[in-house]
């Protein structure tokens, strides 16, 4: 018992240790990817940054695309991780009583992570321009985010929306256009949209859309 217990421990630690080991890895190769690049971050660099070996990154995340992917979902998550932004945006909308609420919700989750992953995302479509691994990231990610407002479709539609008609297809491209960085990038970013602007924007949009 004694010795099980000390494996036990052991092993936990082992864990606690990799899962260390990965945020810095992930938040190394994101500030790389940031301020020098896609194409021009090594995993080299990254390796020496997060102060780890090479063949530690591979084992531990995986290669370049691997490491963007896993910038991209530090960054959504922001201080919600470990929990996935499904899992917590599931916890949320549970919480919605009605459309007018859920359209909140929605509203609220764009205006918090999209100010955290936008540059990750600009990060992305720059490199997916060179890079077809990249391309093909950038794309599954889309079609990821895509089936994830389809649930929120559907939830729009237990809530009271979606009265004329409208299909769950349909609608999750709505909120799927309406939430894309792109949409966040422009508003803010070139045309000098205050958060509180762009906020109630995309709540008065999907209202008016989803109704």
């Amino acid at each position: 018992m004694i010795g099980t217990a000390g494996s036990s421990g052991r092993a936990g630690r082992r864990e606690l240790q990799a899962a260390q080991t990965r945020l810095d890895i992930v938040r190394a190769a994101g500030e790389l990817f940031l301020t020098q690049g896609y194409v021009s971050t090594t995993i080299g660099g990254i390796a020496a940054a997060a102060g780890v070996a090479v063949q530690t990154i591979y084992n531990s995340v995986g290669n370049k695309p691997a490491l963007l992917s896993a910038v991209l979902d530090a960054a959504v998550a922001g201080p919600n991780a470990p929990a996935t932004v499904p899992e917590f945006m599931r916890e949320r909308t549970s919480r919605a009583a009605d459309f007018p609420a859920l359209a909140g919700v929605l509203a609220d989750w764009f205006a918090e992570g999209l100010p955290r992953s936008g540059a990750v995302f600009t990060a992305i479509a720059q490199a997916a321009a060179v890079d077809p691994a990249v391309a093909q990231l950038r794309d599954a990610r889309a079609r990821q985010r895509m089936e994830h407002y389809r649930e929120a479709a559907a939830a729009v539609r237990e809530r009271g929306g979606l009265t004329g008609g409208m299909g769950d297809g349909d609608a999750a491209a709505i909120i799927f256009t309406i939430g894309h960085p792109d949409t966040y990038a422009s508003l803010r970013g070139t045309f000098g949209w205050s958060g509180t602007r762009y906020r109630q924007w995309v709540y008065d949009s999907l209202l008016k859309a989803l109704a």
